[in-house]
Protein backbone atom coordinates (compact mmCIF):
# COMPACT_ATOMS: atom_id res chain seq x y z
CA UNK A 1 0.00 0.00 0.00
CA UNK A 2 0.80 3.64 -0.66
CA UNK A 3 2.10 5.43 2.66
CA UNK A 4 -0.49 8.38 3.77
CA UNK A 5 1.03 11.87 2.79
CA UNK A 6 1.53 14.50 5.37
CA UNK A 7 -1.17 15.52 7.72
CA UNK A 8 -2.14 19.00 6.60
CA UNK A 9 -2.59 19.71 10.22
CA UNK A 10 1.43 19.66 10.28
CA UNK A 11 0.90 23.24 9.25
CA UNK A 12 -0.87 25.87 11.81
CA UNK A 13 -4.48 24.62 11.52
CA UNK A 14 -6.62 26.89 9.17
CA UNK A 15 -8.60 27.50 11.31
CA UNK A 16 -9.50 27.29 15.14
CA UNK A 17 -12.69 27.61 17.64
CA UNK A 18 -13.28 27.48 21.48
CA UNK A 19 -16.17 26.33 23.59
CA UNK A 20 -16.10 24.86 27.20
CA UNK A 21 -16.74 21.44 26.15
CA UNK A 22 -15.94 19.59 22.68
CA UNK A 23 -18.76 16.16 22.37
CA UNK A 24 -16.76 13.30 20.06
CA UNK A 25 -20.21 11.21 18.87
CA UNK A 26 -23.86 12.22 18.13
CA UNK A 27 -25.29 8.84 19.44
CA UNK A 28 -26.79 7.91 22.71
CA UNK A 29 -24.58 8.84 24.90
CA UNK A 30 -23.16 11.67 23.40
CA UNK A 31 -26.30 13.75 23.16
CA UNK A 32 -27.21 13.27 26.20
CA UNK A 33 -23.69 14.79 27.25
CA UNK A 34 -24.41 17.56 25.02
CA UNK A 35 -27.66 18.30 25.87
CA UNK A 36 -27.01 18.43 29.71
CA UNK A 37 -23.74 20.53 29.81
CA UNK A 38 -25.47 22.50 27.70
CA UNK A 39 -28.59 23.03 30.14
CA UNK A 40 -25.69 23.84 32.73
CA UNK A 41 -24.82 26.75 31.17
CA UNK A 42 -21.50 25.74 29.57
CA UNK A 43 -20.63 26.06 25.55
CA UNK A 44 -20.94 22.92 24.25
CA UNK A 45 -19.84 21.77 20.58
CA UNK A 46 -20.24 18.31 19.07
CA UNK A 47 -17.92 17.01 16.32
CA UNK A 48 -19.17 14.05 14.42
CA UNK A 49 -18.37 11.87 11.21
CA UNK A 50 -21.59 11.51 9.22
CA UNK A 51 -24.92 12.55 9.65
CA UNK A 52 -26.36 13.58 13.50
CA UNK A 53 -28.15 10.12 13.37
CA UNK A 54 -25.59 7.94 11.03
CA UNK A 55 -23.96 5.77 14.18
CA UNK A 56 -24.38 2.95 16.28
CA UNK A 57 -27.89 4.14 18.03
CA UNK A 58 -29.49 4.42 15.30
CA UNK A 59 -29.29 1.14 14.17
CA UNK A 60 -30.05 -0.49 17.69
CA UNK A 61 -32.99 -2.79 17.85
CA UNK A 62 -33.94 -4.59 21.05
CA UNK A 63 -34.26 -1.72 23.56
CA UNK A 64 -33.60 -0.33 26.91
CA UNK A 65 -32.86 -3.19 30.44
CA UNK A 66 -34.48 -0.81 32.94
CA UNK A 67 -36.44 -1.66 35.73
CA UNK A 68 -39.13 0.60 36.82
CA UNK A 69 -40.84 -1.08 39.13
CA UNK A 70 -44.16 -2.21 37.38
CA UNK A 71 -43.09 -5.45 36.82
CA UNK A 72 -44.29 -7.89 39.55
CA UNK A 73 -41.31 -10.23 41.02
CA UNK A 74 -38.66 -7.88 39.09
CA UNK A 75 -36.02 -5.43 40.71
CA UNK A 76 -32.96 -3.70 40.51
CA UNK A 77 -31.38 -6.27 42.43
CA UNK A 78 -32.36 -8.81 40.10
CA UNK A 79 -31.24 -6.73 36.90
CA UNK A 80 -27.86 -6.69 39.09
CA UNK A 81 -27.78 -10.30 39.48
CA UNK A 82 -28.46 -11.08 35.89
CA UNK A 83 -25.51 -8.51 34.81
CA UNK A 84 -23.10 -10.10 36.57
CA UNK A 85 -24.14 -13.66 35.32
CA UNK A 86 -23.45 -12.61 32.19
CA UNK A 87 -20.07 -10.79 32.35
CA UNK A 88 -18.22 -13.88 32.85
CA UNK A 89 -16.88 -12.66 36.57
CA UNK A 90 -14.47 -9.35 35.25
CA UNK A 91 -17.74 -6.72 35.84
CA UNK A 92 -17.17 -4.10 38.87
CA UNK A 93 -19.90 -4.95 40.81
CA UNK A 94 -20.25 -1.85 42.36
CA UNK A 95 -20.29 -0.14 38.99
CA UNK A 96 -22.97 -2.58 37.67
CA UNK A 97 -25.15 -1.67 40.95
CA UNK A 98 -24.70 2.19 40.38
CA UNK A 99 -25.22 2.45 36.71
CA UNK A 100 -28.12 0.28 36.87
CA UNK A 101 -29.73 2.03 39.64
CA UNK A 102 -29.59 4.98 37.61
CA UNK A 103 -31.40 3.54 34.72
CA UNK A 104 -35.25 4.65 35.77
CA UNK A 105 -34.26 8.38 35.89
CA UNK A 106 -32.32 8.17 33.12
CA UNK A 107 -35.17 6.80 30.79
CA UNK A 108 -37.46 9.40 32.67
CA UNK A 109 -35.36 12.19 30.96
CA UNK A 110 -35.18 10.74 27.95
CA UNK A 111 -38.61 10.38 27.78
CA UNK A 112 -39.15 13.73 28.85
CA UNK A 113 -37.11 14.70 26.13
CA UNK A 114 -39.91 13.06 23.30
CA UNK A 115 -38.49 9.76 23.29
CA UNK A 116 -41.52 7.56 22.68
CA UNK A 117 -42.03 3.43 23.72
CA UNK A 118 -43.89 1.45 23.11
CA UNK A 119 -47.23 1.15 25.27
CA UNK A 120 -48.11 -2.25 26.88
CA UNK A 121 -51.30 -3.18 24.39
CA UNK A 122 -52.94 -5.39 27.06
CA UNK A 123 -54.01 -2.62 28.83
CA UNK A 124 -57.32 0.03 27.96
CA UNK A 125 -55.95 2.74 27.95
CA UNK A 126 -51.99 1.41 28.21
CA UNK A 127 -50.99 2.94 31.83
CA UNK A 128 -47.65 0.79 31.50
CA UNK A 129 -44.91 0.29 28.71
CA UNK A 130 -44.65 -2.98 26.60
CA UNK A 131 -42.01 -5.01 27.59
CA UNK A 132 -39.99 -7.91 26.18
CA UNK A 133 -37.36 -10.47 27.49
CA UNK A 134 -33.62 -11.19 25.80
CA UNK A 135 -30.47 -13.20 26.19
CA UNK A 136 -30.02 -13.54 30.09
CA UNK A 137 -32.36 -11.48 31.34
CA UNK A 138 -34.70 -13.44 34.43
CA UNK A 139 -37.63 -11.06 33.58
CA UNK A 140 -39.56 -9.31 31.21
CA UNK A 141 -37.94 -5.73 31.72
CA UNK A 142 -36.69 -4.55 28.06
CA UNK A 143 -37.95 -1.46 27.01
CA UNK A 144 -38.53 -0.64 22.82
CA UNK A 145 -39.72 1.42 20.33
CA UNK A 146 -41.16 0.99 17.23
CA UNK A 147 -41.25 -2.79 17.74
CA UNK A 148 -37.52 -3.27 16.94
CA UNK A 149 -36.09 0.20 16.32
CA UNK A 150 -36.13 1.53 19.58
CA UNK A 151 -31.97 3.46 18.73
CA UNK A 152 -33.81 5.14 15.38
CA UNK A 153 -36.36 6.39 18.32
CA UNK A 154 -33.97 7.35 20.90
CA UNK A 155 -31.69 8.86 18.28
CA UNK A 156 -34.74 11.43 16.74
CA UNK A 157 -35.65 12.17 19.62
CA UNK A 158 -32.16 13.48 20.72
CA UNK A 159 -31.20 14.96 17.14
CA UNK A 160 -34.78 16.80 17.79
CA UNK A 161 -33.90 18.44 21.15
CA UNK A 162 -30.38 19.20 20.16
CA UNK A 163 -31.80 21.10 16.73
CA UNK A 164 -34.79 22.52 19.12
CA UNK A 165 -32.10 24.37 21.37
CA UNK A 166 -29.58 25.43 18.82
CA UNK A 167 -26.94 23.14 19.79
CA UNK A 168 -23.88 23.45 17.48
CA UNK A 169 -23.29 20.04 15.73
CA UNK A 170 -20.85 20.06 13.49
CA UNK A 171 -21.46 16.96 10.82
CA UNK A 172 -18.79 15.42 8.08
CA UNK A 173 -16.19 16.95 10.80
CA UNK A 174 -13.27 13.79 11.86
CA UNK A 175 -11.49 13.99 15.66
CA UNK A 176 -7.94 13.33 14.27
CA UNK A 177 -5.88 13.64 17.89
CA UNK A 178 -6.55 15.23 21.63
CA UNK A 179 -4.61 18.68 21.79
CA UNK A 180 -2.30 18.84 25.01
CA UNK A 181 -0.38 20.84 26.77
CA UNK A 182 2.87 20.49 28.29
CA UNK A 183 1.55 18.98 31.57
CA UNK A 184 -0.08 16.28 29.65
CA UNK A 185 -3.72 18.08 29.97
CA UNK A 186 -6.37 17.66 27.08
CA UNK A 187 -7.20 21.13 25.99
CA UNK A 188 -9.16 20.70 22.45
CA UNK A 189 -9.54 18.80 19.66
CA UNK A 190 -7.39 18.30 16.23
CA UNK A 191 -10.32 17.75 13.48
CA UNK A 192 -10.38 17.34 10.02
CA UNK A 193 -13.60 19.63 8.73
CA UNK A 194 -16.30 18.37 5.94
CA UNK A 195 -14.02 20.23 3.69
CA UNK A 196 -10.79 18.13 4.69
CA UNK A 197 -9.03 21.34 6.13
CA UNK A 198 -7.26 20.82 9.48
CA UNK A 199 -9.13 22.75 12.63
CA UNK A 200 -8.58 22.97 16.52
CA UNK A 201 -11.30 23.22 18.42
CA UNK A 202 -9.80 24.39 22.42
CA UNK A 203 -11.59 23.30 25.02
CA UNK A 204 -10.73 22.32 28.36
CA UNK A 205 -12.91 19.21 28.42
CA UNK A 206 -13.67 16.94 25.70
CA UNK A 207 -15.75 14.19 25.75
CA UNK A 208 -15.06 11.03 23.95
CA UNK A 209 -18.84 9.28 22.88
CA UNK A 210 -18.03 7.75 19.25
CA UNK A 211 -18.75 4.11 19.76
CA UNK A 212 -17.34 1.27 19.87
CA UNK A 213 -14.53 -0.81 16.66
CA UNK A 214 -16.97 -3.46 15.10
CA UNK A 215 -15.55 -2.77 11.24
CA UNK A 216 -12.23 -4.50 12.74
CA UNK A 217 -14.23 -7.81 11.34
CA UNK A 218 -15.61 -7.99 7.26
CA UNK A 219 -19.22 -8.91 9.10
CA UNK A 220 -20.89 -6.48 11.71
CA UNK A 221 -24.12 -5.38 12.24
CA UNK A 222 -22.11 -1.93 12.59
CA UNK A 223 -22.21 1.01 10.64
CA UNK A 224 -19.02 2.31 8.71
CA UNK A 225 -18.47 4.86 11.29
CA UNK A 226 -17.57 2.19 14.32
CA UNK A 227 -13.68 2.37 13.50
CA UNK A 228 -12.32 2.56 17.03
CA UNK A 229 -11.11 6.21 16.15
CA UNK A 230 -12.33 7.39 20.10
CA UNK A 231 -10.42 4.54 21.89
CA UNK A 232 -7.36 5.14 19.41
CA UNK A 233 -7.50 8.92 20.16
CA UNK A 234 -7.51 7.96 23.74
CA UNK A 235 -4.46 5.52 23.95
CA UNK A 236 -2.36 8.44 22.13
CA UNK A 237 -3.25 10.75 24.68
CA UNK A 238 -2.12 8.73 27.68
CA UNK A 239 -5.35 6.78 28.84
CA UNK A 240 -5.26 3.02 29.56
CA UNK A 241 -8.12 0.26 27.80
CA UNK A 242 -9.38 -2.60 29.11
CA UNK A 243 -11.20 -5.69 28.25
CA UNK A 244 -10.69 -5.10 24.38
CA UNK A 245 -10.06 -8.94 23.97
CA UNK A 246 -13.96 -9.00 24.58
CA UNK A 247 -16.00 -8.39 21.14
CA UNK A 248 -19.36 -9.70 21.09
CA UNK A 249 -20.64 -11.00 18.33
CA UNK A 250 -24.43 -11.11 17.89
CA UNK A 251 -25.76 -14.78 17.25
CA UNK A 252 -28.51 -13.74 15.15
CA UNK A 253 -27.34 -11.62 11.84
CA UNK A 254 -29.48 -12.13 8.96
CA UNK A 255 -27.59 -14.37 6.73
CA UNK A 256 -26.64 -13.75 2.43
CA UNK A 257 -24.29 -16.03 0.85
CA UNK A 258 -21.00 -13.80 0.23
CA UNK A 259 -21.96 -10.80 1.76
CA UNK A 260 -19.83 -8.44 4.44
CA UNK A 261 -19.44 -5.22 5.66
CA UNK A 262 -22.66 -4.12 7.61
CA UNK A 263 -25.46 -6.86 8.37
CA UNK A 264 -28.91 -6.61 9.17
CA UNK A 265 -29.74 -7.72 13.04
CA UNK A 266 -32.43 -9.77 13.79
CA UNK A 267 -32.75 -8.46 17.21
CA UNK A 268 -32.41 -10.55 20.03
CA UNK A 269 -36.27 -9.50 21.59
CA UNK A 270 -37.37 -12.42 18.64
CA UNK A 271 -36.08 -15.54 20.35
CA UNK A 272 -37.35 -13.37 23.89
CA UNK A 273 -40.61 -13.64 21.83
CA UNK A 274 -40.42 -17.40 21.85
CA UNK A 275 -38.68 -17.88 18.20
CA UNK A 276 -36.32 -21.12 18.46
CA UNK A 277 -32.74 -21.82 16.80
CA UNK A 278 -32.81 -24.79 14.33
CA UNK A 279 -29.91 -26.58 12.08
CA UNK A 280 -30.13 -28.11 8.96
CA UNK A 281 -31.73 -30.90 10.13
CA UNK A 282 -34.51 -28.83 12.10
CA UNK A 283 -33.38 -30.03 15.56
CA UNK A 284 -33.47 -27.55 18.38
CA UNK A 285 -29.29 -27.54 19.55
CA UNK A 286 -29.76 -24.91 22.13
CA UNK A 287 -31.12 -27.61 24.17
CA UNK A 288 -29.15 -28.96 26.80
CA UNK A 289 -26.17 -25.95 26.01
CA UNK A 290 -27.41 -24.19 28.44
CA UNK A 291 -30.56 -23.79 30.63
CA UNK A 292 -32.14 -20.77 28.99
CA UNK A 293 -31.57 -22.44 25.32
CA UNK A 294 -32.28 -19.67 22.91
CA UNK A 295 -32.02 -17.12 25.99
CA UNK A 296 -28.98 -17.90 27.22
CA UNK A 297 -25.97 -14.95 27.01
CA UNK A 298 -24.97 -14.35 23.85
CA UNK A 299 -21.87 -15.21 24.36
CA UNK A 300 -23.12 -18.88 24.96
CA UNK A 301 -25.50 -18.81 21.81
CA UNK A 302 -22.64 -17.37 19.41
CA UNK A 303 -20.09 -19.96 20.56
CA UNK A 304 -23.03 -22.84 20.37
CA UNK A 305 -23.87 -21.84 16.26
CA UNK A 306 -20.85 -21.31 15.78
CA UNK A 307 -19.78 -24.89 16.48
CA UNK A 308 -23.02 -26.06 14.85
CA UNK A 309 -21.85 -24.63 11.79
CA UNK A 310 -18.36 -26.35 12.15
CA UNK A 311 -20.11 -29.30 12.51
CA UNK A 312 -22.33 -29.80 9.85
CA UNK A 313 -20.42 -27.95 7.05
CA UNK A 314 -23.17 -25.33 6.66
CA UNK A 315 -23.21 -21.33 6.33
CA UNK A 316 -26.17 -20.59 8.63
CA UNK A 317 -28.49 -21.94 11.29
CA UNK A 318 -32.27 -20.87 10.89
CA UNK A 319 -34.15 -19.00 13.21
CA UNK A 320 -37.59 -19.98 12.98
CA UNK A 321 -40.64 -17.39 13.93
CA UNK A 322 -43.12 -19.36 12.56
CA UNK A 323 -45.27 -19.48 15.93
CA UNK A 324 -45.32 -16.01 16.72
CA UNK A 325 -48.17 -13.60 15.95
CA UNK A 326 -47.88 -10.71 14.51
CA UNK A 327 -44.65 -10.65 13.49
CA UNK A 328 -44.36 -8.13 10.82
CA UNK A 329 -46.09 -5.35 12.99
CA UNK A 330 -43.87 -6.64 16.35
CA UNK A 331 -40.98 -6.51 14.02
CA UNK A 332 -41.07 -4.29 11.29
CA UNK A 333 -37.16 -3.56 10.94
CA UNK A 334 -36.27 -7.29 11.10
CA UNK A 335 -39.58 -8.15 8.47
CA UNK A 336 -38.67 -5.83 5.78
CA UNK A 337 -34.95 -6.95 6.18
CA UNK A 338 -35.64 -10.52 5.75
CA UNK A 339 -38.07 -9.95 2.28
CA UNK A 340 -35.75 -7.79 1.43
CA UNK A 341 -33.62 -11.02 0.66
CA UNK A 342 -36.62 -13.11 -0.22
CA UNK A 343 -36.97 -14.44 2.84
CA UNK A 344 -41.14 -14.71 4.33
CA UNK A 345 -40.14 -15.05 8.32
CA UNK A 346 -44.51 -15.43 8.73
CA UNK A 347 -44.43 -18.75 6.62
CA UNK A 348 -40.26 -19.91 6.88
CA UNK A 349 -37.13 -20.15 9.41
CA UNK A 350 -34.59 -17.21 8.97
CA UNK A 351 -31.05 -17.81 8.03
CA UNK A 352 -28.87 -16.59 10.66
CA UNK A 353 -24.92 -16.46 11.61
CA UNK A 354 -23.14 -14.78 14.62
CA UNK A 355 -20.88 -11.41 13.09
CA UNK A 356 -19.26 -8.88 15.31
CA UNK A 357 -21.56 -7.00 17.66
CA UNK A 358 -20.11 -5.05 20.27
CA UNK A 359 -16.84 -3.68 22.55
CA UNK A 360 -17.17 -4.83 26.10
CA UNK A 361 -13.90 -2.87 26.34
CA UNK A 362 -12.93 0.51 25.88
CA UNK A 363 -11.06 3.78 27.67
CA UNK A 364 -11.06 3.27 31.14
CA UNK A 365 -13.46 5.81 32.77
CA UNK A 366 -15.11 5.49 36.15
CA UNK A 367 -18.79 5.69 36.52
CA UNK A 368 -18.68 9.71 35.55
CA UNK A 369 -16.47 9.03 32.74
CA UNK A 370 -13.62 10.34 33.87
CA UNK A 371 -10.33 8.91 32.29
CA UNK A 372 -7.00 9.37 34.40
CA UNK A 373 -6.31 12.05 31.58
CA UNK A 374 -7.02 15.42 32.89
CA UNK A 375 -9.72 17.39 31.06
CA UNK A 376 -10.53 13.96 28.62
CA UNK A 377 -14.02 11.98 29.27
CA UNK A 378 -15.97 9.20 27.70
CA UNK A 379 -19.46 7.46 27.61
CA UNK A 380 -21.18 5.06 25.98
CA UNK A 381 -19.29 1.79 24.20
CA UNK A 382 -16.01 3.76 23.56
CA UNK A 383 -15.73 3.42 27.44
CA UNK A 384 -15.14 0.46 29.71
CA UNK A 385 -17.22 1.33 32.99
CA UNK A 386 -16.83 -2.26 34.56
CA UNK A 387 -20.67 -2.35 33.74
CA UNK A 388 -20.04 -5.53 31.20
CA UNK A 389 -17.22 -7.53 32.02
CA UNK A 390 -16.60 -10.27 29.43
CA UNK A 391 -20.04 -10.30 28.26
CA UNK A 392 -22.31 -7.56 27.89
CA UNK A 393 -25.77 -8.37 28.72
CA UNK A 394 -28.19 -7.85 26.15
CA UNK A 395 -30.08 -4.02 26.25
CA UNK A 396 -27.67 -2.84 28.82
CA UNK A 397 -25.92 -0.33 25.98
CA UNK A 398 -28.22 2.08 25.64
CA UNK A 399 -29.16 1.99 29.27
CA UNK A 400 -25.43 3.12 29.88
CA UNK A 401 -25.28 5.53 27.63
CA UNK A 402 -27.95 7.37 28.87
CA UNK A 403 -26.71 6.73 32.46
CA UNK A 404 -22.92 7.65 31.84
CA UNK A 405 -23.71 10.41 29.43
CA UNK A 406 -25.82 12.58 32.29
CA UNK A 407 -23.11 11.46 34.92
CA UNK A 408 -20.07 12.20 32.58
CA UNK A 409 -22.05 15.73 32.31
CA UNK A 410 -21.75 16.01 35.64
CA UNK A 411 -18.57 15.69 35.90
CA UNK A 412 -17.50 17.93 33.36
CA UNK A 413 -20.01 20.63 34.65
CA UNK A 414 -18.47 19.76 38.25
CA UNK A 415 -14.77 20.13 37.01
CA UNK A 416 -14.77 23.40 35.41
CA UNK A 417 -17.06 25.06 38.02
CA UNK A 418 -14.35 25.91 40.00
CA UNK A 419 -11.21 27.39 39.00
CA UNK A 420 -10.05 26.25 35.96
CA UNK A 421 -6.06 25.15 35.51
CA UNK A 422 -4.02 27.63 33.87
CA UNK A 423 -3.39 25.91 30.23
CA UNK A 424 0.78 25.81 28.94
CA UNK A 425 1.55 26.07 25.67
CA UNK A 426 -0.59 23.57 23.57
CA UNK A 427 1.17 21.47 20.72
CA UNK A 428 -0.87 20.77 17.48
CA UNK A 429 1.70 17.73 15.80
CA UNK A 430 0.78 15.71 13.27
CA UNK A 431 -0.86 12.41 13.20
CA UNK A 432 1.79 9.83 12.82
CA UNK A 433 0.92 6.50 13.20
CA UNK A 434 1.02 2.83 11.75
CA UNK A 435 -1.59 2.67 8.80
CA UNK A 436 -2.79 -0.61 7.52
CA UNK A 437 -5.26 -1.64 4.64
CA UNK A 438 -8.72 -1.80 5.76
CA UNK A 439 -9.50 -4.93 3.93
CA UNK A 440 -6.55 -6.67 5.37
CA UNK A 441 -7.03 -5.55 8.49
CA UNK A 442 -10.56 -7.08 8.39
CA UNK A 443 -9.44 -9.92 7.00
CA UNK A 444 -6.90 -11.07 9.56
CA UNK A 445 -9.31 -9.97 12.17
CA UNK A 446 -12.21 -12.38 11.22
CA UNK A 447 -9.85 -15.44 10.31
CA UNK A 448 -7.55 -15.10 13.51
CA UNK A 449 -9.58 -13.04 16.09
CA UNK A 450 -13.29 -13.91 15.38
CA UNK A 451 -15.27 -16.86 17.46
CA UNK A 452 -12.79 -19.85 18.17
CA UNK A 453 -9.41 -18.48 18.17
CA UNK A 454 -6.14 -19.99 19.08
CA UNK A 455 -2.63 -19.20 19.99
CA UNK A 456 -1.61 -19.80 16.15
CA UNK A 457 -4.43 -17.87 14.63
CA UNK A 458 -4.10 -14.73 16.87
CA UNK A 459 -0.26 -15.31 15.96
CA UNK A 460 -1.12 -15.64 12.35
CA UNK A 461 -3.22 -12.36 12.46
CA UNK A 462 -0.85 -10.16 14.73
CA UNK A 463 2.34 -11.11 11.61
CA UNK A 464 -0.82 -10.15 8.86
CA UNK A 465 -1.38 -6.68 10.26
CA UNK A 466 2.32 -6.24 11.12
CA UNK A 467 3.27 -7.05 7.15
CA UNK A 468 0.60 -4.63 6.03
CA UNK A 469 1.50 -1.44 8.67
CA UNK A 470 3.77 1.41 7.59
CA UNK A 471 4.09 4.92 9.32
CA UNK A 472 2.28 7.91 7.87
CA UNK A 473 0.51 10.89 8.94
CA UNK A 474 -3.42 10.15 7.64
CA UNK A 475 -4.66 13.12 5.12
CA UNK A 476 -8.18 12.25 5.09
CA UNK A 477 -10.89 10.96 7.57
CA UNK A 478 -9.97 7.15 5.28
CA UNK A 479 -6.85 7.74 6.98
CA UNK A 480 -7.61 8.78 10.48
CA UNK A 481 -10.02 5.29 10.43
CA UNK A 482 -7.45 3.60 9.44
CA UNK A 483 -4.75 4.37 11.36
CA UNK A 484 -7.19 3.71 14.54
CA UNK A 485 -8.02 0.22 12.99
CA UNK A 486 -4.74 -0.92 12.67
CA UNK A 487 -3.76 0.31 16.57
CA UNK A 488 -6.98 -0.82 17.64
CA UNK A 489 -6.11 -4.68 16.13
CA UNK A 490 -2.44 -4.83 17.33
CA UNK A 491 -4.41 -4.16 21.03
CA UNK A 492 -7.09 -6.58 20.52
CA UNK A 493 -4.98 -9.35 19.51
CA UNK A 494 -2.17 -8.32 22.27
CA UNK A 495 -4.61 -9.20 25.13
CA UNK A 496 -6.16 -12.11 23.44
CA UNK A 497 -2.78 -13.57 23.32
CA UNK A 498 -2.43 -12.85 26.62
CA UNK A 499 -5.63 -14.16 27.69
CA UNK A 500 -5.10 -17.75 28.07
CA UNK A 501 -8.76 -19.20 29.01
CA UNK A 502 -11.64 -18.78 27.70
CA UNK A 503 -14.19 -16.33 29.12
CA UNK A 504 -17.69 -14.66 28.07
CA UNK A 505 -16.93 -14.01 24.60
CA UNK A 506 -13.34 -14.46 24.20
CA UNK A 507 -13.42 -17.89 23.43
CA UNK A 508 -9.85 -20.16 22.90
CA UNK A 509 -9.99 -23.07 21.08
CA UNK A 510 -6.95 -24.47 22.72
CA UNK A 511 -7.55 -22.74 26.51
CA UNK A 512 -11.52 -24.14 26.30
CA UNK A 513 -11.70 -23.70 30.16
CA UNK A 514 -11.96 -20.78 32.39
CA UNK A 515 -9.28 -20.23 34.73
CA UNK A 516 -10.40 -18.46 37.90
CA UNK A 517 -7.17 -19.15 40.10
CA UNK A 518 -4.80 -16.69 37.68
CA UNK A 519 -7.05 -14.93 34.79
CA UNK A 520 -10.10 -12.99 37.10
CA UNK A 521 -8.73 -9.95 36.22
CA UNK A 522 -9.55 -6.95 33.52
CA UNK A 523 -6.34 -6.74 31.06
CA UNK A 524 -4.98 -3.36 30.68
CA UNK A 525 -3.67 -1.88 27.21
CA UNK A 526 -1.64 1.39 27.48
CA UNK A 527 0.53 3.05 24.70
CA UNK A 528 4.57 2.49 25.07
CA UNK A 529 7.04 5.18 24.40
CA UNK A 530 7.11 4.46 21.11
CA UNK A 531 3.26 3.96 20.11
CA UNK A 532 2.92 0.34 20.53
CA UNK A 533 -0.14 -1.04 22.29
CA UNK A 534 1.98 -3.38 26.08
CA UNK A 535 -0.74 -5.50 28.12
CA UNK A 536 -0.85 -4.73 31.78
CA UNK A 537 -2.74 -6.88 33.99
CA UNK A 538 -3.76 -4.65 36.40
CA UNK A 539 -5.69 -1.04 36.27
CA UNK A 540 -3.29 0.32 39.21
CA UNK A 541 -0.33 -0.29 36.56
CA UNK A 542 -1.07 2.14 34.45
CA UNK A 543 -2.77 4.86 36.78
CA UNK A 544 -6.27 4.17 35.50
CA UNK A 545 -9.33 5.55 36.80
Amino acid sequence: MTPHGPLAGAAPSAWEASADVVVVGSGVAGLTVALDVAEAGLRVVVVTKDAADAGCTWWAQGGVAVVVGDVPGDTVDTHVADTLAAGGGLNDAAAVASIIAGGPDAVARLRARGAVFDPDPSERPPSRLARTREGGHSAFRVVHAGGDATGAEIERALVATAAGRGLPLLTGHVAVDALRDDAGRVTGLAVLDDHGRPGALHAPAVVLASGGYGQLFASTTNPETATGDGIALALRAGAAAADLEFVQFHPTVLHTPGASGRRPLVTEAVRGEGALLLDRAGRRFMLGVHPLAELAPRDVVAAAITRRLADTGTECVWLDATGLDGFASRFPTVHAACRAIGVDPVTEPIPVTPAAHYACGGIVTDVDGRTAVPGLYAAGEVARTGLHGANRLASNSLLEGLVVGARAARAVAADLAGPRPVAGAVRIPPLVAGIAERATVQRAMSTGAGIGRDAAGLAAASDAVEAATLVGAPIDRAGVEDAALTLLAQAVLAAAGTRTESRGCHVRTDFPDRDDAWQRASLVVALDPSGAPVVHSELAAVGAA
